[in-house]
């Protein structure tokens, strides 16, 4: 191995690329419905590469990565967080509460308990709250402590070790807990609970499983049944979210005759039907299926459809604090939009079910389907148009960075301890203004979410693997200190949190069980837990809950890593 060695001291950067293919092909593996995730995977096999080689990356490199990272988890969640600083939301804050107290306290005892260190405690917390950003500011206030160097290296080192030990624990307790345990100590059949919030909300009580063929389908009929209704009565015929695209005029087209397709009129909804008018449609696939009825044969002329159709992935904006309904949005556009439909809704990266209740805040994504100046014009009210041909504002990311990074100089002494921001905790912040402020002012500071989503996971894995190289040389000595203690108390660190949740959710809010679950997932920021709660609950109502929470615990969780290397230096 001494050659492998050489090659990495040689060319460190190496080390990253390396830890980083092996890490998210590790992170992949699924055992049951648990899969590490990438950033776990890199952290575990940096450390085993740093045991091996003895090989570290520059600081700059990781200050650099997890600057980015926390700007863009920042940038990513600042309208979605803004949006729910209202009274129907704030209520679920509950939550992050909870999580922040009580995996303070458990820390504290942990410290006094077992003796640990600054950075084992501090790895211990970020671990069990499954929370990674708290690794970064940690070993940032770490960094700002008035101990010497080596010291201060091997305190960086345990906190993440110490998070790969607590964090595997927590990602198993969590996922269990919420989707197989809990469910079987509130005694519900969770499947059966989904369904009736599901239909409460508007839905027909299925549920809402990925379906091989589009909800949204376009037909071509000839006119001989409806002949005499206008349009807008066979709309009302065939059902909501039908809309007749447009109307040409009969004997235009012949089907298979190799005519070229005709001229298009438009459909207004007082337009009268003639006997063999063609008619192209756009629906819903169910309330489409019995047109043949309704209007009359379905041609399979494919230039009758040809249609300027448009797909557009809009950030809705201009909405109460308090949000609206969805299906509030959608009579708005039924008015003002024909032929615009909804086809997606996300909050943070997670899909929410497209039912007429269910609430949207600004910050949530849509996407909408239809004539191209019909979804322009939808979009401008709505909200934000994504640009997917522009990918990122680099003058307005790197200035809300520098900002972010300013705020983090700002130093408060407590004791012997200074406390500060730093440049994560900075960059959380300034990425949450600066997000809100592309929300309110989409002229500025385009960050394409695929682009964002690539460079939050790039910075936050570059960081992680930086961490985990430097903590390889300490891990087997700290395993060795600690045993199954650390093991145990990343256990606690989730299990406890977890089960005063689900009292405070079941018993006192009354929570549905869905939202409760969700509420729990969200509060730990666990995308593994709500993953496997959506499996276990057959749909995505869990959701609805989860969102609001993660959006809360991901800005307040990230602040804790000063407090947690604060409360460790003043109890050792």
């Amino acid at each position: 191995m001494d050659w492998f060695k050489d090659l990495l001291k040689d060319l460190p950067e190496m080390a990253l690329f390396i830890s980083l293919a092996l890490g998210f092909a590790v992170g992949r593996v699924k055992i049951w419905k648990l899969s590490l995730g990438g950033v776990a995977g890199t952290l575990i096999v940096a450390i085993l590469v740093g045991l091996v080689a003895d090989v570290t990356l520059n600081d700059q490199v990781k200050n650099i990565a997890f600057a980015m990272f926390i700007f863009t988890l920042g940038f990513m969640a600042g309208p979605s967080f803004f949006a729910h600083l209202n009274r129907q939301s704030l209520r679920y804050g509950v939550f992050t509460v909870v999580e922040v107290v009580a995996i303070l306290a458990i820390t504290a005892v942990a410290i006094v308990t077992l003796d640990l260190d600054v950075g084992t405690a501090a790895g211990l917390l970020a671990g069990g709250a499954t929370e990674s950003a708290v690794l970064g500011t940690a070993t940032e206030a770490i960094g700002k402590l008035h101990l010497p160097a080596a010291q201060i290296a091997t305190l960086q080192a345990n906190v993440g070790t110490a998070y790969s030990i607590s964090y595997i624990c927590g990602l198993i307790t969590i996922v269990l807990l919420s989707s197989q345990f809990f469910p079987a100590i509130m005694r519900i059949d969770l499947r059966a609970e989904a369904r009736k919030l599901w239909a409460a909300l508007g839905g027909s009580g299925e549920d809402d499983a990925p379906k091989d063929l589009p909800s949204l389908v376009g037909r071509a009929h000839r006119v001989t049944t409806a002949t005499g209704l206008t349009v807008a009565e066979l709309e009302r015929r065939l059902g909501d979210g039908v809309t007749v695209e447009r109307v040409q005029e009969p004997g235009a087209t012949a089907a298979g005759a190799g005519t070229a397709a005709p001229a298009a009129a438009g459909a207004s909804p007082d337009t009268v039907l003639a006997r063999d008018d063609v008619l192209v449609l756009y629906g819903p696939r169910a309330a489409l299926a019995g047109a043949d009825a309704v209007i009359g044969p379905e041609l399979g002329d494919a230039d009758a459809l040809n249609s300027d159709l448009d797909v557009a992935q809009v950030q809705l904006a201009h909405l109460p604090r308090a949000g609206r309904r969805l299906g509030d949005v959608r009579d708005d556009l039924a008015g003002s939009a024909r032929g615009v439909f909804l086809t997606d809704l996300s909050r943070v990266e997670q899909p929410l079910p497209m039912r007429p209740d269910t609430v949207v805040h600004s910050g949530d994504e849509i996407r909408l389907t239809g004539a191209s100046s019909a979804v322009a014009a939808a979009a401008g009210r709505l909200g934000l148009r994504i640009d997917p041909g522009v990918k990122a504002d680099f003058v307005y990311i790197a200035v809300g960075i520098i900002l972010g990074m300013l705020i983090g100089k700002v130093t408060l002494t407590l004791g012997d301890v200074p406390l500060s921001l730093g440049t994560g905790g900075g960059c959380l912040l300034s990425g949450l203004l600066f997000g809100w402020l592309r929300a309110k002012n989409p002229a500025h500071g385009q960050y394409d979410p695929a682009a964002a989503s690539v460079i939050k996971d790039l910075g936050l894995a570059t960081f992680i693997c930086a961490v985990g190289l430097s903590s390889g040389p300490k891990a087997v000595e700290l395993i060795g200190k600690y045993g199954l203690s650390l093991p145990l108390a990343g256990i606690c660190m989730t299990l406890i949190p977890a089960c005063l949740s689900l009292v405070v959710a079941w018993k006192i809010m009354k929570l549905p069980a869905p939202l409760a679950l969700g509420s729990i997932a969200g509060q730990q920021c666990s995308t593994p837990a709500i993953t496997a709660i959506q499996q276990a609950a057959g749909n995505s109502t869990p959701l609805m809950a989860y969102t609001i929470v993660y959006a809360l615990s991901n800005v307040v969780l990230p602040l804790l890593g000063p407090v947690a290397v604060a409360m460790a230096g003043a109890l050792t």
